[in-house]
């Protein structure tokens, strides 16, 4: 029986849904009987087009909700808003994450590096998620089962490292997968009931992995709706001892 399953009227929480992965989630969930609320944020309502058109027809179950994870005052608005509503979350799911933007693209070399990009990768794919830990606690301090689950990536893996470069979007990976294991044994402690892990989704056909898809082999691109149910499985299939730990699509475990 997966943790869902042991409760009645789930609520959930997808941050980053504006598109890709993120989105992909709120179209799965919707039709899914076991969800009472969900919650989405995107970071630019003029890219969320898709996104709000669903909560238009999906409300009160879906409410969307501006939010620059970046900036941890909007963090604790959001968290403060949806607990005026709810006082506990079951299902989080962070999506937020960044590869290239504009003039920011991943390093191939020492040359390419510059400090400013570096501490935007690092705000985006790590600080962002920790902060969003710290104002979640409150929303999973209850007594049902829970997961907290962040979307990393296998270029986060040290142990796997064996091309080197993209040198900002590996480390900040690294340290996000090293903040959830922390955040981790924190919750242990303080809401015992959620369980926390990391995500590798494989590579997926968004607008994240598009510059980068021309050497991926053709069965090992996702669509987004695959990437979705595999994650899914690998949430439901999670046993008491799994927080902490890094998983693959397919659900086995990743070296740090």
């Amino acid at each position: 029986m997966s943790f869902i399953d042991e409760i009645n009227d789930a609520n959930v929480l997808i941050v980053g849904a504006s598109q890709g992965i993120g989105l992909g989630f709120v179209k799965k969930l919707l039709p899914d009987g076991r969800f009472a609320k969900i919650y989405a944020t995107y970071r630019r309502i003029d890219s969320a087009s898709e996104l709000i058109a669903l909560q238009d027809k999906n409300s009160p179950q879906l409410t969307c909700l501006a939010l620059d994870i970046t900036d941890e005052l909007q963090i604790a608005e959001v968290l403060q808003n949806i607990s005026n509503e709810i006082n506990k979350l079951h299902l989080v799911i962070n999506c937020v994450g960044l590869l290239h933007a504009g003039n920011l693209q991943p390093e191939k070399s020492l040359r390419q590096l510059n400090s400013e990009n570096l501490l935007h990768y690092f705000q985006v794919n790590s600080v962002g998620a920790v902060l969003l830990a710290k104002h979640l606690l409150p929303l999973f301090k209850h007594n049902e089962q829970s997961v907290f689950a962040t979307i990393s990536a296998k270029l986060g893996s040290i142990g796997d490292n064996q091309l080197g470069g993209w040198y900002g979007y590996r480390a900040s990976k690294a340290a996000l997968n090293m903040f959830m294991r922390t955040v981790a044994i924190e919750y242990a402690r303080s809401c015992p009931k959620t369980t926390v892990i990391t995500l590798h989704p494989g590579t997926t056909d968004t607008r994240l992995s598009r510059p980068f898809q021309r050497n991926v082999a053709a069965e090992k691109l996702f669509t987004v709706e695959r990437t979705v149910n595999q994650l899914l499985a690998v949430i439901e299939q999670l046993q008491q001892g799994d927080s902490g730990q890094f998983f693959s699509w397919d659900g086995t475990r990743l070296p740090w």
